[in-house]
């Protein structure tokens, strides 16, 4: 399988400025396309670190990949030093510059000649045109390996990798099938998952390999393969994966890579049900992710982030001697608040939390951690009473997950 290294360059992703999403972007598609990924490395704009971090991937990789530097201002230094590396010059292209011109016909602000310079390509490379933006994309070939420098702008990259890069590396280099085959688990913490598999693990076929991802509730088992034989792989895989629903059973909630607020949508639109959500530890949170998915406007209606008291009573419909009696966090409140949204908005189906999110705010009967989540139909009212760590955010993205968990499993019960 061709290895792949991929080089960002720019101060500003090594000193926090800018997360590097160009990476996990790249790595995904490169592997979907038979490449595997041997390392991903920052570096500064200095000429001898890009140089330095250059010669070494090329020791270890058959394709490296450049993305950055390449702006029009003295601190973009990727084209220049490309050249000093492979021992050329930079000429003026004719077709770069109508490339860059066509570029601005439309923009508020006319060419200069800092835009012009970006007309200059090293001489012994293949130029590849930027229909996204004016820095040109260069390819090199030396000693039978592949250096591409492209922008470091995440759409200009995207757009030149998925039409030009990707394809040629295909066509100049063999590449095997690669299956990747997810599974969500709900239920169990990795390590106790772990041990309830382990057999099933050991007895895997040595071409296909296992991949823990847990997150906030659940845990992601990627199986992943690689063959020539990409119909016998994926029926290998396939196999794997009945074999391990035997096991679990029901502690499977997906048999693809999609969030909980993707696989809620699809039910929902599936049956033809709506949502509303009444929110108070999780301060929207669970209205943010659903809203996040295409087309939720067909299934969700709306939220009340209901995080003073007052709103829960006077928008919510709660009882204020239930608020009084049980506290805020509390199986009664709960309820009332997913009963009170899904009337207030008109809907088959609500889900409502309540919790204290931390760090401070618990008691001993109520330490830190503690969330009640209710989910109501117009048949039922169900709520659970949870119990998390100190940490806020993780106390919020763990409700999260758990309020989709506990809805899909009772929307699929009543349908």
């Amino acid at each position: 399988m061709p290895k792949v290294e991929i080089i960002t360059i720019g101060d500003e992703i090594l000193i926090g400025q800018i997360v590097d999403t160009n990476s996990a972007w790249m790595a995904s598609e490169l592997n979907k396309a038979g490449f595997e990924i041997a390392q991903v490395t920052s570096v500064h704009d200095v000429a001898n670190h890009i140089t330095a971090s250059l010669t070494d991937a090329l020791e270890r990789a058959d394709i490296v990949l450049l993305t950055g530097g390449l702006g029009p201002t003295k601190d973009d230094i990727t084209k220049q030093t490309l050249c000093e590396y492979f021992d050329t010059k930079l000429v003026f292209s004719d077709e770069v510059l109508k490339n860059i011109e066509n570029l601005f016909r439309n923009r508020e602000w006319s060419l200069n000649k800092l835009n012009r310079s970006q007309a200059y390509v090293p001489e012994n490379c293949t130029v590849i045109q930027n229909f996204a933006g004016t820095a040109p994309i260069t390819w090199f070939e030396k000693d039978g390996k592949v250096v591409v420098s492209m922008p470091g702008v995440p759409n200009e990259m995207k757009h030149v990798m998925s039409r030009e890069i990707i394809p040629r590396l295909q066509k100049r280099f063999d590449t095997p099938t690669i299956i990747h085959k997810t599974v969500i688990v709900h239920g169990y913490p990795e390590s106790q998952l772990a041990l309830k598999i382990a057999d099933w693990e050991n007895a895997l076929p040595k071409n296909i390999h296992l991949a823990y991802l847990p997150d906030y509730g659940i845990v992601r088992l990627r199986l992943s393969g690689a063959s020539e034989d990409g119909l016998a792989l994926e029926f290998a895989i396939n196999q794997q994966v009945e074999s391990l629903t035997q096991i679990l059973g029901n502690a499977i909630t997906a048999y693809e890579d999609l969030p909980l607020e993707v696989q809620i949508g699809n039910i929902l639109k599936e049956k033809g049900k709506t949502l509303a959500t009444a929110e108070s530890c999780t301060g929207g949170n669970i209205a943010h992710k659903i809203t996040t998915v295409p087309g939720s406007s067909a299934y969700f209606k709306g939220s009340v982030v209901s995080y003073a008291n007052e709103i829960k009573v006077n928008v919510l419909g709660v009882s204020p001697e239930d608020i009084e009696n049980y506290g805020a966090v509390s199986e009664a409140v709960v309820k009332q608040m997913a009963e009170g949204v899904r009337k207030l908005m008109k809907t088959d189906f609500a889900v409502a939390t309540s919790g204290i999110a931390g760090p401070d705010g618990g008691t001993p009967e109520k330490p830190v951690g503690t969330v009640w989540i209710a989910v109501s139909s117009a048949d039922d009212t169900v709520a659970r009473q949870f119990r998390y760590g100190s940490a806020r955010i993780a106390n919020i993205e763990r409700t999260t997950q758990t309020a989709f968990l506990m809805l899909k499993e009772i929307i699929l019960c009543e349908y």
